[in-house]
């Protein structure tokens, strides 16, 4: 991959945390939040954010 496609990515990849913490944030605000979702998304966000530290290596690397 390219330059481009790894800021591509990188940029995908942050607009995917922002949306995952944003989902925990109004889940939390429920009344009866849904633990397992939350659970879920967090994992969901540490595996964006391990795909994020390695495409920023690869882009460095690259340069």
């Amino acid at each position: 991959m390219g330059k481009k496609e790894f800021l591509k990515q990188i940029e995908s990849l942050n607009k995917k945390i922002d949306e995952h913490e944003e989902k925990i944030k109004k889940e939390k605000q429920k009344s009866y939040p849904d633990e397992g979702r939350i659970k879920y998304w967090e994992r969901e966000i540490q595996a964006f954010k391990n795909a994020l530290e390695k495409a920023q290596k690869r882009l460095r690397r690259g340069k």
